[in-house]
Order: C-alpha cells, then structure tokens, then sequence
C-alpha cells in the first residue's frame, strides 16, 4: 500500500506485508512467460510438442482442468495450466472421460494457435501428449498491432485466448504504450471496456491497467464503490476501496463501531480497527476502563493483551 497510518504511535506497527502477497500470488502464474525475451520470430509450419495431463476441475465441475507441460530448448521445463469448458476442446466430451481406458483425440482451437491432444481418460482422470502449432496470421496480425510474440508467448495467448480484438478494445480504451505483459494481465483478470466504462462512471475515470487488474483481484468494482459511498465515503481513492476489501470493512461493521460510541471514523481508522481484530464486545470491555477510548488507544490495549498501557 501506497499510504502509512495516520497515527505517529501506530507507526510503530505496520500494516501486515502479508496482505500484499494476494495481488502478487494472483499474478505470479504467468510471471514465467512475461518475462521470456520477445525477440523469437515464430514460423508458422514450426511446432511445439509436450504432455498433457487432465482432470475434472473441483471448484468448477463443469470444467476440465488441462496442464501442458513440454521442455524448453535450455533443457528446462514449461508448464502451462488453465481450466476450460468442454466446448473449448473439440472432440472431447464428457461421456468419455468418465469411462475407462478410453482413448481420445481432441483439439484446443483459438485464434493465436491450434493444440492438438492424443491419449487416454481413465475414470476421469487423463494424460498424453499435444502438438501445438502456431497461428501466422494471428502472427502478422499482432505484429502490426506492435506486438511480437515468441513461441512461448504464442502457447499462452492460445491456452488464454488471447484476440486481436481483445487487443483492440484495449486500446480503444484510450491505453497508451501496452506491451505484452499488459496484454496477458489484462486477458486473464478480464480487463474488458465495459469494466473500464463501468468503473470511469463510478467516479474513476483515470485508471491504468495495474489499477483495472488490483480491482478485478479484489473484486472492487462499481457496486462495491457504490456501497463503500453509501457508508459515507464520498472521496475514496483506489488503495482506500482495496483496505476496505481486504479486512472486509462492511456496512455492519461500521454501525456496530458507531453503536458503541466510534463515530466520525474514518477509512484508516476502520482499517486499523479489523487489523487488530477490535470488535463491539472489545469496545464495550475497553469503556469500562476509559468511558472516552478512541481507536488509537483500543489498538494498543488488542496488541497489549486488553490492558490500557
């Protein structure tokens, strides 16, 4: 976060680094391939063969969740892994992956490339090998947009359906100097100009790529700006809604602190108080030793034991 508490006695205890992890967990699986050197012109007779393994997705049953993995020509090992419905993976059906030892063929088609799998599903459960071979039109096509896609880059942009149209809208929301990491972020946390509108109505109209995707993560969007206003907050800024987000400060929260006597408090304040876990009941223990507590006070009697030091 951007901004320290507001407290000089409270500055002595920072806000937990661990909340910072979730934006950077969200994005750390595609880290791999942002990072791989563009320079790699790709032929479009060239393919890229590799295993792949399958099964259904737990959190989405109506899902089939398929790892590729292939070696790299350092010798290392590329995996990639998403899930996707089976209207994406033509030749595969449902049917046949709950049987046993049952041999497939089937096909990821996108604009970006074609992965083409060959194995068997048992109970569910499957595993074999795949050839990609890459789009030159989509190639050209994205050359021309400024963007040159190596090999790898080319694998993603088919597991993750990356379009030219996508791209298109993306820059029709008026973004400037886009590379490929932004492309990548912007397909998988779904960066569409109707969020980009959506969020430009709710009263933020400035908000580049990092700021779109931190709101998808977070899910703060423009219903949830709309409630963080309704609870009085008319100025917030983008860090303020992702506190509130993260340490789920919520409508019912507020009038719970209100009920106890904490009025005029204020975003940091609210923060401050679900950091350290200060509750009604805390509050209505604390005023039997100081009838006038304020937040600063009621953090440090959580962080000493419920002793007023």
């Amino acid at each position: 976060m951007k901004k320290e508490f507001r407290s000089t006695t409270l500055s002595i205890y920072p806000m937990p680094k661990s909340i910072f992890t979730a934006f950077f967990v969200a994005v750390t699986f595609f880290v791999s391939f942002l990072t791989i050197s563009t320079d790699v012109k790709v032929l479009a007779q060239e393919t890229t063969t590799g295993e792949w393994t399958a099964k259904i997705s737990e959190k989405e049953p109506d899902k089939i969740q398929l790892s590729f993995s292939r070696r790299t020509a350092k010798g290392g090992n590329n995996m990639h892994g998403s899930g996707f419905s089976f209207g994406d993976l033509q030749g595969l059906s449902r049917e046949q992956i709950a049987k046993a030892n049952v041999p497939v063929k089937f096909q990821l088609v996108r604009e970006a490339g074609t992965i083409d799998c060959e194995g068997t599903f048992n109970n569910g459960r499957g595993s074999g090998t795949f050839r990609f071979t890459p789009n030159q039109t989509f190639v050209s096509a994205m050359q021309s947009r400024g963007f040159s896609l190596n090999e790898d880059k080319l694998f993603a942009a088919t597991t993750l359906n990356l379009t030219t149209a996508f791209v298109d809208d993306l820059k029709s929301m008026g973004f400037e100097n886009l590379d490929t990491e932004d492309l990548f972020k912007a397909v998988i946390f779904k960066i569409t100009p109707q969020f980009a509108q959506e969020m430009k109505a709710a009263g933020f109209p400035n908000l580049d790529i990092e700021d779109l995707v931190k709101a998808r993560i977070f899910k703060v969007d423009a219903d949830f700006v709309r409630k963080v206003r309704e609870m009085g907050f008319k100025e917030s800024d983008m860090e303020s809604l992702v506190k509130l987000r993260i340490f789920k400060v919520t409508p019912e929260f507020i009038k719970e602190m209100q009920a106890e006597g904490l009025t005029n408090l204020d975003i940091e304040d609210l923060v401050q108080l679900r950091i350290f876990k200060v509750d009604a009941e805390f509050v209505r223990r604390a005023k039997t030793e100081n009838a006038n507590i304020n937040v600063e006070e009621l953090v440090r009697m959580r962080i000493h034991g419920g002793r007023n030091k």
